[in-house]
Formats: C-alpha cells, structure tokens, sequence
C-alpha cells in the first residue's frame, strides 16, 4: 500500500512538472517526474551544450502509467540532475504507441523490455546504451514469465493440462508475459496458438490478467514474473489463492516462474539520436552508468547480451523474425537463402556439367560422323575397286575364251550359211519345194537364236554394273553358269550339276557375281582336266545343304578329277598374284573369294577325295573347290 501511494503521489507531481515546463510535449499518457534534489547533489554533472528542447524518453507502460512513472522517475531526475543543460521528459506508451513513437522521432531514448527492444532494434535501429540493473535478480536474467492458475483448480496442474481450456495475457506481442511463456509451450510440443479454447487478450495494465483468473474468466494467465509477490506485497491479492503452473527454482531469483529468464530492461538510444546527437547519447550513458542505485537498489549496468531474446522470438517466428512464416517467394528467400544459395549452386553445377557433356557430345558425336563419312568413303571406294576387278576377271575370262567363243559363234553361222546356200542350189536346179523352204528356214531361225543367246549371255556377263541382291535358287544360277560357259567353250567337257538342295531353297545373292564365281571355278577344273582321258574330264558340280549347319547354309562344290594340288599349295590358292597356270595373272580366285565373303559366305579348297565322303576310294583324285552361302529364308532341315 505504501509503494502504491508513493506512486500516485509521484506521478501527480510529474504532471504537474510536465505541464510547468516549457515545451514540454502535450501526450496524453506523458508524464514527466520532478528533478530529484538528493540525486542532483550526489551525481557529478556530465556537461553538453544547453537547450530549451526536452529530452523526450519513451516509457513502456506495461502496468499502467502511475506505475511506469514510478518505476522510471528517477532516470529523469538522475538525467536532469547530471545534465543541467537539458531536461529529460518521460513520455509513456504501450507497444504499439512506443513503436510509433520511435518511427516517427517523437522521442530521443526508449526503456522498454528485451523482447520489445529486441524488436524496436531489428525494425527501427534502436541502439542499447545500458541495462537495468535490478537488486533481486542478475540483469542477464532478470525477466521471465509466470503461468497462474487459481489454487483449488486441481485438474491444472501441469502445462499440458492447459489444452483446451481459456487463456489470458496482456497482448500476442507482450514480451515478459506472453511471448516468453509460448516458448515454453512450444518447447513441449503444445500450439501456443491452436491448443487453447480461447485466449483472450485483456491489455494493460497487467493486473488485468490477474483479475481474469481469480474471477474465473479465465482458466489460467500468463504474468510477468513477480507480478504476483509485487501485487501481494502492496495488498492487492493474497498469494495463496494461485498457483503457478511448471514451477521453477532460479537460484537468486526471488519469484516463482514458469520460463527461462532473459535481460532485464534496456535504455536505448533511437536511431536519430545516435546519429544526429552521438555525444547525448554518451552523456546519457555515463550518467546511468555511474548513477547510485535508488532507493529500492535500482541501478543501470553496462548492456546485457539479448541473444537469447533474439533466439526466443526465432524460434516462435515472430517479431524481428516474422518473415519465417511469409509463405511469399521474398519470405521465402529471406527464410531459406542458405538453402537456395545450395540448390543455385548445385543447379549452375549440374547447368555446367551438361553443357560441358554436350560438348563434349557434340564433338564426339562430329568425330563419330567423320569417322564413319571417312569410312564411308573408303567401303565406296573399295567397292568401285572391287566392281572393276570383278570387271577385269570377267574381261579376262572372256579374253581367254575369246578363240573358243569364235568358234562357237562360228558353227551357227556356218549352219545358217549352209542352209542359205541349199536354198540357192535346189532352186536353181527347181527341186525347191515348199517343204525344204519350211525346215531351211526353221532350222535357220534356230541357229539364229542360238548365236543371239551366246551373245546375250556374254553381254550380260561382260557389262559393268552395280551390284544387287536378290533372292534366287542357287541351282538355277549354276545352271546359267553351266550354259555361259559350255556356250563359249569348244568340246566342252561334260558338267554335271548334281542339285541336292529342296526345290524351295534360295538365296540372297547377286546372281551375276556367283555366276562368275562358278564360271571361274569351273574354267579351272576344265583347265586342270585337260590332256586327261575323256572319261576323267568330267566335272561335277554339286550343290547341298551345308553339313555343318544344314539349317542355314548351302554349300557348293566344283569338283574335278585332274591331278590335284598339295597342301601347301592349296593353302596359298586365293592369295593375289599367286597362279599354278604359266599364263595365269593370280587375281580370279582372289576376287571369287572376296565375292563369296561379301555374301557372308566362305571359299575354300580340299582334295576331291573329302568333296565324296564315304566312298573310301582311293583312286579318286583331283580337287574340290567349295564355297557356303548363308540360306535366310528356308529351314534347309525341314
């Protein structure tokens, strides 16, 4: 009662001084309290330059303004005693009217809580310049909160217990009470704001709080720390009628609370000040610092570290650090740049790791391209060379057939000749009758046809062209082999085609290729077999499934029964420019077997004893020229 009285008179006496001095500000909660004569004659005066424009100091008036000029009156009396060259004011707010205050310089210097300053510093540039420095508490923990609840309410008895029930403080944003109590909350797992049926939010002065909770408005409040003894002390409650919820014991704290402790109270410099007035603000400083304590063991000290304040309202996402709950693309990055700045980092990674893989891409891929172009190029020109070699080879069968071929044309045209010349003679004797015109010229028209059918053939086999595939029956390219070569041939010797294959089978082939082939084949059987006995100048051509793999190959055999070659010379016999022949230039069997490969086949020679398996005759002789062909279309086997 008697701190209570003392403040009313107090704050009577500030307005009256407030109103007396010139200039001072009219503000409705202003109060400004009388310079202290006993402070003034016991602190050593900081000079600055004189003024008549007061020194105005924002108040948080958290229990009202008779309270605040209470508890703040001697930082005016101390101020004004210690520079008599200015004349500090107080001037009280709540927090919304203090954060304005500042905001639009209407005040030079703040006291306020750490959560408040905390804010005012993030958002307005306030600077700390001391810390109040209490005699019940250290100033780096000097503030914490309180949750009461009625005593004879045995359901609450722990924080939990709260779910579901009514709450009550002084604002969402008041620092020693509410704020200071939902990290409490939140540390045990409990929505501060979702897990109450209600909270209701009673303002200032805090008492009101108190008084919700005795009348049952409320199920539990949420006080500052020593609320409760200091309203006991002055008679306004009785402490047994509360409880406090998660009771702690702070060694040298003398209240009961729920929370950890923070900073106490901070002066602070806004700021313009600090800017505009720098030496005020050391002058204001230097006499807090050296201020003796009040009379109640009030003092100020140098300024507490308020990070766990700043930590208190991170984690909660409020105040300074509001923006963690912006669901914007600027609260986002405001919240997660360090993880951006990691996935920016890893994208222009990965960015220029493709770029490079695609350059290197390219220019492989360029490499590949000319390689292949280069390859190409050289596959084109192996074919022309392969064309005119294949050319030559005929030209050279040709050429060597070239006296046999005239005299094979020679007997059709002799046979034409004769029967023209038996025409003449019977009708000049007059023995021509119709009959013998009929048979001259039909017999005629016959060599005719024969003498154009070994020119075609020859024709066909001499001209030069680009090489086709086409599916064909091997026999009846053998037989056309056969013919071509018969047809240029005088006293060919006998050729047997001896056809074993299903009469179904083809081949992907070009025929005029494998054509020369047999024809070369069967030119050098016939060279082999000459001089021989006619009954050993037979040839035999033969064509079979293949016995190694029936299923997929036809292999052909031209087989003679002349003298044969070694071993050794048949290992060479496909070499370029190697010839058992004194005429021969060594290329035909070289490109028979470079034509054979390109089919995907394979040429080979062996004694003509193999080329008849089973025979066990010994007396066989001469040799088999074999080559396979790959048979895609028709299961041989079947």
């Amino acid at each position: 009662m008697e701190r209570r009285w003392r403040r009313l008179l107090l704050g009577g006496l500030a307005a009256l001084a407030l109103a007396a001095a010139p200039g001072a500000q009219a503000t409705p909660t202003a109060r400004s309290p009388a310079p202290s004569p006993a402070a003034a004659t016991t602190t050593p005066a900081v000079p600055t330059a004189p003024t008549d424009t007061p020194v105005r100091i924002g108040v948080l008036a958290y229990e009202g303004v008779e309270a605040a000029h209470y508890d703040w009156s001697h930082v005016a009396e101390r101020l004004n005693a210690a520079l008599p060259g200015r004349h500090f004011v107080l001037e009280f707010y709540d927090n919304a009217g203090l954060d304005a205050a500042v905001r639009q310089s209407q005040v030079e210097f703040v006291i306020t809580n750490g959560g408040h300053y905390v804010t005012l510093e993030a958002a307005l540039g306030v600077s700390r310049v001391a810390t109040l420095d209490a005699p019940s508490a250290d100033s780096s923990a000097a503030v914490g909160s309180a949750i009461i609840v009625r005593a004879e309410r045995r359901d609450l008895t722990n924080l939990a217990d709260l779910a579901g029930k009514k709450l009550a403080a002084v604002s969402p944003d008041a620092f020693g009470g509410y704020l200071v109590a939902a990290r409490e909350f939140q540390r045990q797992g409990i929505d501060h704001e979702s897990a109450f049926a209600e909270r209701r939010f009673v303002g200032f002065p805090m008492s009101q709080v108190v008084e919700a909770v005795a009348n049952g408005s409320a199920d539990a409040g949420i006080v500052r720390a020593c609320l409760l003894e200091s309203m006991a002390q002055a008679g306004r409650l009785r402490l047994a009628d509360f409880r406090v919820l998660a009771k702690r014991q702070v060694p040298g704290f003398p209240c009961l609370l729920s929370s950890d402790l923070y900073p106490d109270w901070a002066i602070a410099t806004t700021a313009a000040t600090a800017h505009d007035s720098p030496q005020l603000a050391k002058a204001v400083a230097t006499a807090l610092l050296s201020m003796p304590p009040t009379p109640e063991g009030m003092a100020w000290t140098v300024p507490a570290d308020y990070q766990s304040v700043r930590e208190l309202y991170r984690e909660l996402q409020t105040g300074p650090y509001a923006y963690l709950r912006e669901t914007t693309l600027q609260g986002l990055a405001r919240r997660y740049w360090p993880w951006l700045v990691l996935v920016f980092l890893a994208l222009t990674g990965w960015v220029i790791h493709v770029v490079r893989v695609e350059y290197k891409v390219l220019a492989r891929t360029a490499e590949l391209r000319a390689a292949l172009a280069a390859r190409d190029e050289a596959e084109a020109r192996m074919r022309h060379h392969q064309e005119q070699s294949e050319h030559l080879s005929r030209l050279s069968i040709l050429g060597e057939l070239s006296s046999t071929l005239a005299h094979e044309l020679n007997q059709p045209l002799a046979t034409i000749g004769n029967y023209a010349s038996s025409l003449r003679r019977r009708q000049e004797a007059g023995r021509l009758s119709p009959e013998a015109v009929s048979e001259a010229s039909q017999e005629i028209a016959a060599q005719a046809d024969r003498a154009a059918a070994i020119m075609q053939r020859i024709r066909a086999f001499s001209r030069k062209r680009a090489a086709v595939r086409e599916p064909r029956a091997p026999g009846e390219v053998a037989g056309e082999a056969v013919a071509l070569l018969t047809g240029m041939m005088a006293n060919a010797p006998e050729i047997v085609v001896d056809d074993r294959l299903p009469a179904e089978t083809t081949v992907d082939m070009d025929p005029l290729q494998i054509q020369q082939v047999l024809v070369n084949l069967l030119k050098n059987a016939v060279d082999a077999t000459q001089g021989l006995p006619a009954a050993r100048r037979t040839i035999t051509l033969r064509l079979a499934p293949d016995p190694e793999r029936p299923a997929d190959k036809v292999r052909v055999a031209v087989i003679d029964q002349g003298p044969g070659l070694s071993a050794e010379l048949r290992a060479r016999l496909f070499e370029p420019f190697f010839t058992t022949k004194p005429d021969g230039l060594g290329l035909g069997l070289a490109i028979c077997h470079s034509i054979i490969e390109a089919h995907g086949g394979h040429l080979w020679a062996e004694s003509a004893a193999n080329a008849f398996p089973g025979s066990h005759n010994a007396d066989i002789t001469g040799l088999a020229l074999c080559f396979t062909l790959p048979c895609h279309e028709h299961d041989l086997a079947s």
